[in-house]
């Protein structure tokens, strides 16, 4: 043993780093405080349940808080690309995050799995974003949930209100594109910023136009504001959200303003609710077993399911990266990409993955249902 210590020490060889680059790095940055906390934090609680093994390789989770700010996310991103030397970046929880991390990405050459919902994450797959893949559904897949069921209740007219950031307008964007096709009419649109107080003249100019229904594109517990405030005015129209709204801080907030406004969620949040023969059921039940044992006064929502698929998207590519590179290269880190590019038929929590060339996401119109709050409670919409 001495004799292999001295000829170690000679050749410049060191067993613990050579254990430690065998393990693989995923650079972690969400909103764990701000705006879009409600989301972040589930996120963080979800990759502290992930196993810390795929594949006979170590698995580092290193996470950061960039506090809902894009320039703190980007920060983040390189410090985890540059110091850290991360094989993969996670995040954020916000597509205005989410959009700002692309540069670092695809300069270092890192594949990058982002848990924001807009479709412009991911589409095009231009020359940056060949490295850019996502978890949760599109704005556009979710909107046709929400469209169609708006003309099948007799809904003419919408007024929209949204944050006035790219989340907002990716939501408005797509529904203004789909609702010629449902022959829905909109009649106001008004936006506000994710940290006001009051959105008392933007409800009262919708008010005015007196729509059929109004859709808030907005995430997170901020969502509810513009809900209460048309409550408190006298609305009486039907009021439909985005799925980032989705989690009890939410419901918590809204209270009855919210009861019984319609949203699209991924199958996830409804998984109870599901029948036995949707193979989405049996994998989120496995994770809220998961979770749960591990968080018994916080249950798992639907952005820790989000970032759950994260683990499952590298527990299915990590392996085949391997046959070809060792973790902490460039090889690997594109390795990497082409594996996660080429997911097949992947269950995950939110719906079945087939991802290709032009499609960073890969689900389906199997990836959502609607929902209506019942009493503080996702009820599915049969």
């Amino acid at each position: 043993m001495f004799k292999k210590l001295l000829l170690a020490s000679a050749l410049g060889l060191s067993i613990l780093p050579l254990a430690a680059q065998a393990q693989i790095k995923v650079g972690v940055t969400i909103s764990t405080t701000g705006p879009a906390a409600s989301l972040g934090i589930p996120e963080k609680m979800a990759f502290g349940v992930m196993p810390k093994e795929i594949d006979g390789q170590k698995i580092d989770y290193i996470v950061l808080d960039d506090g809902s700010d894009p320039v703190a996310a980007v920060k983040n991103t390189r410090k985890l690309v540059s110091e850290d030397k991360v094989d993969v970046i996670v995040g954020s929880s916000t597509t205005p995050a989410s959009l700002a991390m692309i540069d670092v990405a695809a300069d270092s050459k890192t594949p990058m799995i982002s848990i924001a919902s807009s479709i412009a994450i991911v589409d095009p797959v231009d020359a940056k974003r060949f490295w850019v893949f996502k978890t949760p559904q599109t704005d556009a897949i979710m909107l046709t949930a929400v469209t169609a069921h708006m003309a099948d209740h007799g809904v003419k007219t919408v007024g929209l209100i949204g944050f006035n950031d790219a989340y907002g307008e990716g939501v408005m964007k797509e529904f203004n594109t789909l609702s010629g096709l449902h022959h829905l009419k909109v009649v106001a649109e008004e936006r506000y910023k994710r940290n006001d107080t009051s959105v008392i003249g933007q409800v009262l100019k919708i008010m005015e136009a007196n729509p059929d229904a109004v859709l808030i594109a907005a995430s997170g517990t901020p969502g509810a504001l513009p809900a209460t405030t048309l409550r408190d005015r006298g609305y009486k129209g039907k009021i439909y959200f985005t799925d980032g709204i989705i989690n009890q801080d939410f419901l918590r907030v809204g209270g009855k303003a919210v009861d019984g406004a319609f949203l699209p969620a991924g199958p996830f949040v409804v998984a109870k609710q599901l029948p036995d023969s949707n193979p989405i059921k049996k994998v989120s039940l496995e994770f809220i077993k998961r979770y749960d044992a591990a968080y018994p006064k916080s249950p798992a929502n639907s952005f820790s399911a989000h970032a759950w698929n994260v683990y499952l998207l590298l527990k299915n590519a990590i392996p085949v990266a391997l046959k070809t590179a060792k973790p902490g290269t460039e090889a690997f880190r594109s390795a990497l990409r082409d594996a996660l590019e080429n997911t097949t038929n992947l269950v995950t929590t939110h719906g079945i993955m087939n991802m290709s060339k032009t499609d960073h996401m890969g689900f389906d119109q199997r990836s959502r249902v609607m929902v209506e709050i019942v009493n503080g409670q996702w009820k599915l919409v049969q």
